[in-house]
């Protein structure tokens, strides 16, 4: 199922609180787009788009979008102070050698061991990968921004991904409208539940298992 403004929004200032001062990071399009809106300008942290700038700020008002201003997902953007142009290979240079922090993705499904699959729904046209791939093996830290069901209402973080692979093994942290999980060595771990959810909404619709220790609370984010 969709979730509505409020829960991308929630969602989007959960992962802000994965982001330290100094940071480069990389924004995905859709919910991850949404995260520049919740980080002081005073940390300069310097955002990257794999169309070519580094330093890419919040979004703008409604009314002063910049027509010739985007991100590599076509949507408007704003600058930063100190932002910089340069063209996709040196955008991409950056991203394979490793400089970047963190990257923020969207995805269709994430698997118990963190495979990626986000680029395609068979059957269906898609203009293409994109940056996806270097994305998800050279950043220093993968979260993911997703939907916790689909629109059928099934669990999109399965035991194994039914979808074509981005990457196997990348994701670090996933973050919905009803959990903050972590992956690690090949284990989900609940750190999280998202107001109104409860643990045990979170286990009910969640297809691969959840590792959550034994007599501790889990917090809740609202």
């Amino acid at each position: 199922m969709g979730v509505g403004v409020e829960q991308r929004h929630l969602i989007a200032r959960r992962a802000a609180k994965e982001i330290k001062p100094g940071m480069l990071v990389n924004l995905g399009i859709g919910i991850p787009t949404l995260v520049a809106d919740y980080i002081p300008q005073e940390w300069d942290v310097m955002f990257h788009a794999e169309n070519g700038i580094l330093g890419t700020g919040p979004s703008p008002e409604k009314g002063k979008e910049d027509e010739n201003l985007c991100n590599a997902g076509g949507f408007p953007i704003t600058l930063a102070p100190g932002a910089s142009y340069f063209d996709s290979t040196v955008a991409f240079g950056m991203i394979r050698r490793g400089y970047l922090d963190i990257t923020i993705l969207g995805a269709l499904e994430v698997s118990e061991k963190g495979d990626l699959a986000n680029w395609i729904v068979p059957g269906k046209r898609v203009p293409g990968m994109g940056g996806a791939i270097e994305l998800a093996q050279k950043a220093k830290k993968v979260i993911v921004l997703m939907n916790h069901t689909n629109k059928a209402g099934e669990p999109k973080i399965l035991r194994k991904c039914t979808l074509p692979l981005t990457a196997p093994e990348c994701v670090d942290m996933i973050i919905t409208e009803r959990a903050v999980i972590e992956v690690v060595s090949g284990e989900l771990h609940l750190r999280e539940v998202l107001y109104p959810y409860t643990v045990e909404q979170v286990v009910e619709s969640t297809e691969a298992p959840l590792k959550i220790m034994e007599g501790s609370h889990v917090p809740v984010f609202k």
